[in-house]
């Protein structure tokens, strides 16, 4: 019998101290999370990214943390996709979203970037949109704030606890995706309110930021 393919989930954000714990660094903490729940062998020496590799769920994982920077994401997904011949399906990318309300999770099998960089690049390098994403929600945009600022922002003390419950119910989720798959794992995780139905409906406008 044939091994299952490896499963790769992408926590996208910056590198460096500067950017640690924004709110663009989303992906990075759900990965941090996972990390703490489950046996991971140390990280892998790569230029591209902070690689972990166990097992989640019975099944064989590898997370990584791009150090490309957000707009250049791609470069590092598509050379793991390549060297362990992950099949599109198995691949999960993890990502901040500010049209998204904070404590929001949205999943989904396919679809556009809609204006987030990191996810934009990984298209452009994968070449299809057919590429499962989470998005976190970290929003609404502060009226008078620039988004790019904003993103590179640090939670307020009035949120923490809103964004603590957050990332534990996005590892959750991920959790959910390895045993379950796309549509059962949305169906259980994406709620919608009365608040959402006021998201726009199209791409998102996202400034360019690191």
């Amino acid at each position: 019998m044939a091994e299952e393919p490896l499963h790769l989930i992408v926590g996208l954000g910056n590198p460096g101290q500067e950017y640690a714990q924004t709110r663009h660094n989303a992906g990075f903490e759900v990965v941090k999370e996972l990390l703490h729940r489950h046996s991971f062998a140390d990280k892998k020496a790569s230029k591209l990214a902070h690689a972990y590799r166990g097992s989640v769920r019975g099944k064989q994982v590898l997370m990584i943390k791009p150090l490309t920077f957000m707009n250049l994401s791609g470069n590092a997904v598509q050379h793991f996709v390549s060297y362990f011949k992950v099949p599109l399906d198995h691949l999960l990318v993890v990502y901040d979203d500010f049209a998204l309300p904070l404590g929001r999770l949205r999943m989904r099998a396919n679809g556009s970037a809609g204006g987030q960089n990191g996810l934009k690049s990984i298209i452009a390098c994968l070449g299809t949109e057919a590429i499962p994403r989470l998005r976190i929600g970290i929003g609404p945009v502060p009226d008078g704030w620039d988004p790019a600022d904003f993103v590179l922002s640090r939670f307020r003390k009035d949120e923490e606890k809103l964004w603590n419950e957050t990332l534990t119910r996005a590892a959750d989720c991920v959790e959910s995706w390895l045993e379950r798959g796309v549509e059962d794992t949305a169906s259980r995780f994406n709620v919608s309110t009365a608040a959402e139905n006021s998201e726009p409906k199209g791409p998102t406008e996202c400034h360019e930021v690191p």
